[in-house]
């Protein structure tokens, strides 16, 4: 189940919420607990045993960790629970990925394919894995004491707003507000969370989908003979279709949080107007970049190192981690090398050419780097993905998908509100539409939009039969 799909919006999420305001204090986590699993159970019914099973194993392992004062004994609770969950992501996720290359090194040996059960991923595996580890390590660091019951850290874990993708939050960002949030749970956040959820709806819907319909028909398309035009109208699509995507699934968990009492964490502050790739990656899943930060790159010693190879080392590290995380091929590992690659020239030399520049071409240059790199998030294999490349940068005619008056209409409300940010007026606009407290008359004017916005969006989802999320497969 999708939060755009209209079995969650007329009637999931109506049916959850008359239920939540009903009970009690004393019950409402166990409504929010019953709906989530009920949640998860509609797209992968056989695989919520597996959350519930090793939530169960690493909740006492935790526990256990936090009970005794043995250095020993504590390493070994959180290599055990570590290894729990680490083991299950690697299994489902990249056990098929192994044995393929094995099998393509077998081939070129001479020697038979090793056989070997398809397996499928669970949904949303990566994000609760994360969060599974920040509980286990931020209790191990003592930044935050365990949770007593084992029912409040399957809600935790298991939370519907951010269980398929995220926003990734740390334990202790969330640990407190798992026993009580009632100084949250007020009318204002209720009203504001549920225009932030309508805007965030609107972004994937009207905008997302529109534009990923035509991206799909290039990518569906023979590259080789592609109208180099028509590959770069594809992964101009591709590139706002990804952001209002995933963005968009953002703000509806954040809006969804709100009415419900919770405060997540930001996850997207328009990247795309980013002057550099590092500036990029504090706008870009913002609680991805946090949690690699915290959990893997301060962990390998960060900036404090003693030369600048370790440094690039470092960062290259981190961002090979975060393009595997992304997906099990090698063209998402490319993808992350890429990335680390502009991060080393940016520490290295680019970061001083860019501030000579000025932001005017600095923004340019970093979003036609931004949008180079996501062909190889687009094209699964390695191969495709650079006979695409060639394609763009060929300049040669070919194969031409019409490009429609849709098309520009819905790339330029991307474009739009992609970049009006960044003047000061946009930043402004948008801090009281998301952040600012709102006056009667900014209710009534933010409840008729978004009225409007839903009425908008469902029509469109009941006409369509397009309607996917991309991050739904990580």
């Amino acid at each position: 189940m999708v939060f755009s799909s209209i079995v969650f919006i007329l009637y999931f999420l109506p049916l959850f919420l008359l239920c939540y305001y009903v009970v009690g204090k004393k019950y409402k986590n166990f409504v929010i607990l019953a709906f989530s699993i009920f949640f998860y159970s509609w797209g992968a019914p056989k695989f919520i045993f597996v959350i519930l099973s090793t939530t169960f194993l690493d909740f006492y392992l935790v526990q256990w960790m936090d009970a005794t004062t043995d250095n020993w004994r504590r390493k070994t609770y959180l290599i055990l629970s570590l290894s729990l969950n680490l083991g299950l992501l690697i299994y489902f996720k990249y056990s098929n990925f192994f044995i393929e290359n094995v099998n393509g090194i077998l081939k070129l040996a001479g020697v038979g394919p090793v056989h070997w059960i398809k397996l499928i991923l669970p949904i949303g595996i990566s994000f609760y894995t994360f969060e599974t580890i920040t509980y286990v390590v931020d209790v191990y660091r003592k930044v935050h004491k365990p949770l007593n019951h084992f029912w409040d850290y399957q809600t935790y874990i298991i939370l519907f707003p951010k269980l398929i993708a995220g926003p990734i939050i740390r334990y202790h960002e969330l640990a407190d507000q798992i026993s009580d949030r009632s100084q949250n749970e007020t009318d204002e956040n209720k009203l504001t969370g549920f225009y932030r959820f309508a805007i965030g709806l609107g972004k994937k819907v009207i905008i997302a989908n529109h534009l990923g319909a035509y991206a799909d028909q290039v990518f569906a398309a023979d590259y080789s003979t592609l109208h180099s035009e028509i590959a770069w109208a594809g992964i101009l699509a591709y590139t706002f279709q990804i952001y209002f995507d995933f963005s968009g699934y953002s703000d509806m968990a954040i809006g969804l949080g709100k009415m419900i009492g919770f405060k997540f964490p930001e996850n997207f502050n328009n990247p795309y107007v980013s002057g550099s790739i590092t500036e990029f990656w504090k706008r870009w899943h913002i609680t991805l970049g946090s949690w690699m930060r915290n959990y893997l790159y301060i962990p390998l010693g960060g900036n404090r190192v003693d030369s600048t190879t370790r440094l690039y080392f470092n960062l290259w590290i981190v961002f090979l981690v975060s393009g595997l995380w992304h997906g099990a091929s090698w063209s998402f590992i490319v993808w992350g090398a890429y990335h680390g690659l502009f991060l080393v020239m940016e520490r290295s030399f680019l970061n001083t050419l860019y501030a000579r520049m000025g932001k005017w071409f600095s923004i340019p240059i970093t979003f036609m780097v931004v949008l180079v790199g996501w062909v190889f998030f687009r094209i699964e294999h390695l191969p495709d993905a650079m006979t695409f490349l060639k394609c763009m940068f060929t300049f040669k005619s070919g194969l031409v998908i019409h490009l429609n008056t849709d098309y520009f209409f819905y790339l330029f409300f991307a474009v739009l509100f992609s970049f009006f940010t960044i003047s000061k007026s946009g930043i402004d606009l948008q801090d009281k539409i998301y952040f600012d407290t709102y006056g009667i008359n900014r209710h009534y004017l933010m409840t008729a939009c978004s009225m409007l916005l839903m009425v908008i969006c469902i029509a469109m989802i009941t006409s369509s039969g397009f309607n996917p999320f991309i991050y739904f497969r990580f």
